[in-house]
């Protein structure tokens, strides 16, 4: 019977086209011998397959110098197949599974990512929905804190390590390698979530455990007030990025107009279920000028755009690729606040309806 392939890492990136200079946003696919790439999520078949045995990856790919994090693979029949994250870590951890994928194809060996699965398991008797309402017990449970890192202030949270520890202490599990599993198990069933970005690059898969025992890897309750209050780039504007409720993020961003391509500062507000970036005008008004609906959409980090002079725009740009793909250029006004707002948009592309 033959074996059916291990799905690795999965995704939306951008995708050169094979005949024209053409990027797309593709629904990307890693398995352990190959790249399938959907044109939707929600597609049955791929659009094309890309073997890996043979192949070569190349990273950071210089040859589209307008586009950052690209990286180019080489089939065996030296077919150049050019893929773009949306910022540097997604970019890199996609790399480093083909790579390990290729060589693990050359060693004919199986892929497996480091996991403490192999060697512990977990009692039968532990029921997560249980242990979840005994960690947020008011008296004996794990304190929710108001803890600071970054210049941001995470409210109703609590650390990794806290998680672990309290899970020792109750006599949940053995030892702190079995808390990972359970953790991890409490994470991917949605009764913890990630905050901040350490511990949600741990939950999106960049690094070898979804759930981190360390101190500056946040957590919260899925049901909890959780909230973040941290310094725009103005620093002298608190943003709220309200988790439970809609809005996750909102500031002032500079928008390229699709008819007269001319560039005016929007105030814009992402919000999550529904995931939209709706857009104001900054001087007043509660109803906005449009919407951006960002389920299934792609977002990158641009160097320059087309039909755009030289002078309309400099730095900090990024380009949002919708479902349907209409393109939406965007600017922020330094490299930290696109790189959040990327990173804010990519998630509720992900999480919202």
């Amino acid at each position: 019977m033959e074996r059916e392939p291990k799905r690795i890492r999965e995704g939306y990136l951008v995708k050169k086209g094979s005949m024209f200079n053409t990027w797309k946003p593709m629904w990307v696919v890693l398995l352990d011998d190959g790249i399938e790439f959907y044109k939707k999520k929600i597609d049955n078949s791929p659009k094309g397959m890309i073997p890996l045995k043979g192949s070569s990856i190349n990273s950071p790919c210089q040859d589209f110098g307008k586009r950052m994090f690209v990286f180019k693979l080489t089939t065996a029949k030296q077919q150049d197949h050019f893929f773009q994250a949306a910022y540097l870590e997604e970019r890199d951890a996609w790399v480093r599974d083909i790579k390990k994928a290729i060589q693990c194809i050359e060693g004919g060996q199986r892929f497996a990512r480091k996991s403490t699965r192999k060697s512990i398991r977990l009692p039968e008797t532990i029921n997560l929905s249980a242990l979840y309402l005994s960690m947020k017990d008011s008296n004996k449970g794990i304190k929710e804190l108001k803890l600071e890192k970054d210049k941001k202030v995470f409210n109703h949270c609590f650390t990794g390590s806290c998680v672990i520890d309290w899970l020792v202490s109750n006599n949940a599990i053995r030892n702190r390698k079995e808390g990972l599993m359970l953790a991890s198990s409490l994470l991917n069933e949605g009764y913890l979530q990630a905050a901040g970005d350490t511990s949600k690059s741990a939950a999106e898969g960049l690094t070898d455990t979804p759930f981190l025992d360390l101190p500056d890897a946040y957590y919260y309750f899925a049901d909890s007030g959780f909230f973040c209050e941290g310094n725009s780039s103005d620093d002298d504007v608190v943003l709220k990025e309200e988790f439970r409720g809609t809005v996750v993020k909102q500031g002032c961003l500079l928008k390229q107009g699709h008819r007269r391509k001319n560039w005016k500062v929007r105030k814009f507000i992402l919000r999550e279920d529904p995931a939209y970036l709706h857009y104001y005008d900054p001087a007043g008004g509660e109803d906005p000028l449009g919407a951006i609906h960002l389920r299934g959409c792609v977002v990158t980090a641009v160097e320059d755009i087309p039909d755009a002079k030289k002078h309309d725009v400099d730095t900090n740009l990024f380009e949002i690729i919708t479902a349907n793909e209409v393109h939406y250029f965007l600017q922020a006004a330094t490299p930290v606040e696109r790189t959040e707002w990327i990173k804010a948009i990519q998630v509720v592309s992900r999480t919202g309806k």
